[in-house]
């Protein structure tokens, strides 16, 4: 003790270490009831054996690659993360597997790759299992346990890893109440016995061994994780060694500890320095075997390693409190050390050491706590050349509104004049001035300065062009007000009830963003749009009924003339048919009437069935996180004990399917459709869903590869005979009635492709979506002439509403990645990522699909209909997103930033990205409109 070992790294605490990572182990599966009943071994060591039990608290997002970040650097990783988890970049940041290596650790790991993919060459031995192909329950851990007899054997080797899927897999598939979770528990069990009895026989007097058996990420009640519910973030962490002390008393409620913590105890347990960003405290009931003046040093080397980290990120680090405390401890230290040096002895030495201890534990607490907030290192100069770039385009869709919702429905972008304009040059030269001024002076790396000069250029220039755009738009605005009005009689215009809502309610939608909790429980502000919508519906049909002819002249410019007037009757009931306007009168008579009596009583109940379907919808999954995990009609349904209704009930909402969809769809589609939708039910009973009558005995659960496969046949078969009609009409002839049959096609084959995707107890939503359309299309759209503008954010409303409906929230624990693996029999990426997106945005893609039938159908009415639809569903999916991106910029530090605010952005730019194909479609559709101008 009389020479100095300060600058030398403390010796290892342990020869081996083996990490036994279980993807998705909730607390509760080791803690609880099931830990008890399914891991008798772990049970017992974790009471009476020689352990100590955590658990460790997870950071959203809570999907694997940015957990293991965590685990292994003791940082909290960036929300990107989420979208990188899917093809994993090596990790460059200073890590515990880097650091092992460095130290000449050999290093052998077997399980999910995304371990391979972040650390390559680090591994003297690997075997990766891919871990997005969720249908695989047992191979992807056979294909882990069958390397361990003989790694066990070995004594080349100082640092294992094993990382198990099976349980995540299951999670996902059928949820943490599955009879399955049970045996694979008890899989689990049996392995940490064998890891645990092996590491004893083999333990040498000088250093003991260690098992480490851990969690990356919980699950929640419907299987999934990536939110930041008490099931998703807490996962046991446990330590098992001959070197701890063993268990005498019952065993109380485990400790909370950071999952970050993990990489810097190990690092003091392996002997290696602590990683350089690490955020986590030492756990100090693992080296609290040590003598008090190891103990004191490891915690010293925490603190410095702790505070150092806060120097390089604050200016005024010597301010903040953790600092303060750890240089009180350190001074207190360097007093204990002086007694200790002394030779003393007595009671007052340890008494000191252990309010030295405490100081240097507070103080850890306080620098992560600290550096945990101050974590997230902002590239403000990229965000806000996106933003600039965002609101330009925003701003020219604004501008563009009365042209493009004109009759000739015009949107052009005036980018050609301002291309040759002085101002034009000058903003650009203005702009890469700046850019250099800001990158040659920046002391963080910036995303947009690590781009090449061609590309950043290229952006200033785009941002200079939509700049003198929108000057170039508003002038003209200017100058047409100056002019006076050709037809003054047209361009006023009354605002309906309608009119009013719209605004309203997206206003209103637009301002809730700002708040977490409002994001949260976004499904309720579109569950109260839409039915006070109906009501406004409503409304409107009993004044198109009952006081039409006193408010004729008032609401003459909102309905676009009434259905009273006998042709205009029959062009209602015959919208689809161009030859309707030539019908004979006498026939138009009879039309009108039928329309004056039984369909009058069943349109002025649409709003009202409609309004009844909605509440039957919101009961079937509990979405949002306030009240989620309240029981619902979705997890009755999907009970072990309730299968038989599920089944009559996933029956019944087929039939449903195919008599709503089947109506407009040729003979052969028909047969497709009933062949496609009983190939979904075979599926669903293959994977053990559902049930058929004669299914009695428990049937063998398959992955239900060639059912889903003979589903896919027919949805590719549906969509190719669309797609051949729609070819037809743009390429052969013009024929709006060709084109109107091929879009319906497309629209089936979509419908068939969701109901293989969902669940089956989500089947009844696809039913009401269907149901809703046909109503509001033959009792409300069509009678009450509302113009395209109108019925596209009626359709945006339903489709954000569905969203919701189907159980989806802002979270990303809600994503049913199953959906993305229906038919794959291995993990494919651009599959998967298709079928995933498509389950997960369903409800608003049929919605804006259907948008697109309907007014491909009602061209004869109005040429320019599917033009208007195309620019406001565009506008409708701007404006929010926009607003949005300001909105979380300016609240980059709030508490719930990556919690609430950052899977919403996700959300967000996903749909964006959809609503871009949908419009690309919607404009390739469009040649009526071309064909008229002509």
């Amino acid at each position: 003790g009389m020479v100095s070992n300060w600058t030398k790294i403390p010796p290892p605490l342990f020869k081996k270490v083996v990490i036994v990572l279980i993807d998705a182990l909730r607390d509760d599966f080791v803690f609880g009831s099931k830990g008890k009943q399914f891991m008798p071994y772990t049970t017992q060591v974790v009471e009476k054996g020689t352990s100590y039990s955590f658990i460790a608290e997870a950071k959203p997002p809570t999907v694997t690659m940015p957990r293991i970040k965590a685990l292994m650097t003791g940082s909290i990783p960036g929300f990107i993360d989420v979208v990188v988890n899917l093809n994993s970049p090596a990790l460059l940041d200073d890590n515990l597997i880097w650091q092992a290596k460095t130290a000449g650790k050999r290093i052998i790991f077997y399980g999910d790759d995304t371990w391979v993919k972040l650390f390559p060459k680090h591994f003297v031995e690997y075997d990766g299992t891919t871990s997005f192909f969720v249908s695989d329950f047992t191979e992807v851990d056979d294909n882990v346990t069958r390397h361990l007899d003989r790694v066990l054997k070995r004594e080349d080797w100082d640092l294992l890893i094993l990382h198990y899927l099976g349980l995540d897999h299951i999670g996902h598939m059928t949820g943490p109440n599955s009879p399955l979770v049970g045996p694979k528990l008890r899989e689990m069990d049996n392995i940490l016995k064998k890891i645990h009895i092996s590491l004893l026989s083999k333990e040498e007097a000088s250093l003991p061994n260690l098992l480490v058996v851990c969690g990356d990420h919980g699950m929640s009640e419907t299987g999934s994780h990536g939110g930041s519910s008490e099931g998703e973030v807490h996962t046991p962490l446990l330590f098992i060694s001959s070197a701890f002390e063993k268990r005498s008393g019952p065993l109380a409620q485990p400790e909370h500890v950071q999952q970050t913590d993990l990489a810097s105890t190990l690092a003091i347990g392996l002997g290696l320095p602590i990683s350089r960003n690490s955020v986590g405290n030492l756990i100090l009931p693992v080296v609290g075997g040590k003598t008090m003046r190891e103990q004191l040093r490891f915690v010293h080397l925490n603190g410095f390693q702790l505070s150092r980290l806060l120097q390089e990120n604050t200016p005024a680090y010597e301010k903040d409190p953790g600092y303060e405390h750890f240089k009180i401890a350190e001074k207190s230290h360097g007093n204990w050390i002086k007694l200790y040096l002394e030779g003393n002895n007595s009671e007052i030495l340890l008494n000191l050491g252990k309010k030295v201890l405490k100081q240097y534990l507070e103080a850890l607490k306080t620098l992560s706590s600290s550096l945990s907030k101050q974590v997230a290192q902002y590239d403000i100069y990229s965000m806000m050349v996106g933003t600039v770039i965002i609101m330009e385009v925003l701003l020219l869709l604004l501008l563009s509104v009365p042209k493009a919702l004109s009759k000739r429905a015009e949107f052009e972008v005036p980018l050609s004049p301002p291309l040759f304009s002085l101002l034009f040059y000058l903003m650009c030269l203005l702009l890469c001035a700046v850019h250099v001024i800001v990158c040659t002076s920046a002391e963080s790396l910036c995303y947009f300065c690590s781009m090449s000069w061609l590309t950043a250029v290229g952006v200033m220039m785009l941002i200079s062009a939509l700049m003198c755009g929108i000057l170039s738009a508003i002038a003209k605005i200017f100058e047409n007000s100056r002019l006076p009005p050709k037809n003054p009689t047209v361009s006023s215009y009354s605002w309906s009830e309608i009119d009013v809502l719209i605004l309203a309610g997206t206003i209103g939608h637009v301002l809730s963003l700002g708040a977490s909790s409002f994001i949260e429980e976004e499904h309720q502000t579109w569950y109260f749009l839409i039915n006070t919508l109906c009501l406004v519906l409503c409304q409107e049909l009993c004044r198109n009924y009952f006081l039409l002819k006193e408010c004729d002249h008032q609401h003459s410019t909102n309905m676009k003339q009434n259905f009273d007037r006998i042709g205009e009757t029959s062009e209602c009931k015959n919208i689809d048919i161009p030859a309707a306007i030539n019908s004979k009168l006498g026939k138009a008579t009879s039309s009108s009437e039928f329309i004056k009596g039984s369909d009058k009583w069943i349109s002025l109940a649409t709003p009202w069935i409609i309004l009844i379907c909605c509440r039957l919808l919101r009961s079937l999954n509990q979405t949002g996180v306030q009240w989620a995990h309240r029981p619902d009609f979705g997890h009755w349904l999907t009970s072990s004990e309730h299968k038989s209704e599920l089944s009559f009930l996933a029956a019944v909402s087929l039939l449903m399917i195919f008599f709503l969809v089947q109506r407009r769809c040729s003979l052969v589609s028909k047969i497709a459709m009933a062949l496609g939708l009983l190939g979904v039910y075979s599926y669903r009973a293959a994977i053990g869903n559902v049930i058929f009558p004669w299914q009695h005995g428990g049937k063998d659960i398959s992955k239900g590869i060639t059912e889903a496969r003979f589903v896919y046949v027919f949805v590719l078969g549906i969509v190719f005979t669309g797609t051949k009609d729609l070819l037809k009409s743009q390429v052969i002839s013009a024929d709006s009635s060709v084109k109107s049959t091929g879009l319906w096609e497309v629209y089936s084959g979509l419908v068939l492709l969701a109901a293989l995707l969902f669940r089956p107890h989500n089947l009844p939503v696809l039913v009401f979506c269907l149901l809703i359309q046909t109503m509001m299309t033959k009792y409300i759209w069509r009678p009450l002439k509302f113009d395209a503008a109108q019925i596209t954010i009626m359709h945006y409303w339903f489709g954000q509403a569905f969203f919701y409906f189907q159980g989806n929230s802002n979270g990303i624990a809600t994503v049913d990645v199953s959906a993305g693996f229906v038919g794959l029999d291995s993990y494919v990426e651009i599959p998967a990522i298709f079928l995933t997106a498509f389950a997960t945005y369903a409800g608003p893609f049929l919605w804006a699909v259907h948008l697109l039938c309907y007014l491909s159908s009602e061209v004869s009415r109005n040429p320019a209909a599917v033009g208007h639809g195309c620019f406001c569903y565009a506008l409708m999916r701007s404006i929010p997103v926009a607003i949005y991106v300001v909105l979380v910029t300016g609240l980059r530090y709030h508490l719930f930033i990556w919690s609430v605010f950052s899977p919403k952005l996700l959300y967000e730019g996903v749909h964006v990205f959809i609503t871009a194909a949908l419009c690309l479609f919607f404009t390739a559709m469009d040649q009526n409109h071309s064909y008229s101008m002509q």
